[in-house]
């Protein structure tokens, strides 16, 4: 569990401004107030004191930002309770789950549904858009981010159906043989035909094959976890978001 938090801790604050507050790595990205995008990254076994977790929701105040804090539970057993003692409220538990390459179930894309990477601003532009309307966001997307994606590192990878793109997923870069795969979204007239779980298996196979020995990912349900459960992944742990209750 360090291992991977250890990960997060190396790929958070790229394309991020950072900061040291007290036992916390605070990540900025500029631009976006989302809050997905802006939080803190405790150090392992972080104790941190009244006084600390106050200058943390300073620093993010002072941006006009909602101070939150991700991490894997174990890795700082201690934090919930003083966070929570500080005036901050879970947002969400949500459970971590690792596959490795002996664990992996490849699973096809299903008939009619083509899987192939990103060849262009507009495809990035389309994959994004099917993403956040998946996600409930709004599916603008401005010319800046898609020209960030397009020079970002990872590997995209989106789904289509009849030149349609319906969903896509990202396998980020790979740190000491460890890689996150991400914003893994399907739009809702597609899914229950096992979209998700083609383009999960995908990218971890990629992922494996270029020399990751952990792929690491974080369900946001039970429901999506039972997909990934399909392709290999195992719980094995949990990661809190916690932010000013």
């Amino acid at each position: 569990m360090s291992t991977i938090q250890a990960y997060v801790r190396k790929t958070a604050p790229r394309g991020r401004d950072t900061e040291r507050v007290g036992p916390f790595l605070a990540t900025y990205s500029p631009g976006t107030p989302h809050p997905m995008l802006n939080y803190a990254i405790p150090d392992d076994g972080a104790r941190p004191t009244p006084a600390e977790i106050a200058a943390l929701t300073e620093a993010y105040r002072r941006r006009d930002l909602l101070p939150r804090v991700e991490y894997f539970t174990d890795v700082a057993p201690d934090l919930e309770k003083l966070l929570v003692d500080a005036g901050y409220g879970l947002e969400r538990r949500v459970p971590l789950m690792t596959c490795s390459p002996a664990e992996r179930v490849d699973k096809p894309a299903p008939a009619g549904i083509r899987l192939r990477a990103p060849e262009s601003g507009e495809d990035f532009r389309r994959m994004r858009a099917a993403q956040n309307t998946a996600f409930g966001e709004p599916p603008e997307i401005s010319d800046e981010e898609v020209e960030q994606l397009k020079t970002s590192s990872g590997r995209h990878l989106l789904a289509e159906a009849d030149g349609v793109v319906v969903g896509g997923g990202v396998a980020l870069d790979i740190v000491d043989g460890t890689t996150e795969v991400a914003g893994i979204a399907v739009l809702e007239p597609y899914r229950g035909r096992g979209i998700a779980a083609a383009l999960t298996a995908r990218l971890t196979r990629e992922a494996h094959e270029a020399g990751a020995h952990t792929a690491f990912l974080t369900p946001g349900d039970l429901g999506i976890g039972n997909v990934y459960a399909r392709v290999g992944y195992r719980p094995a742990g949990e990661c809190v978001h916690l932010s000013p209750a």
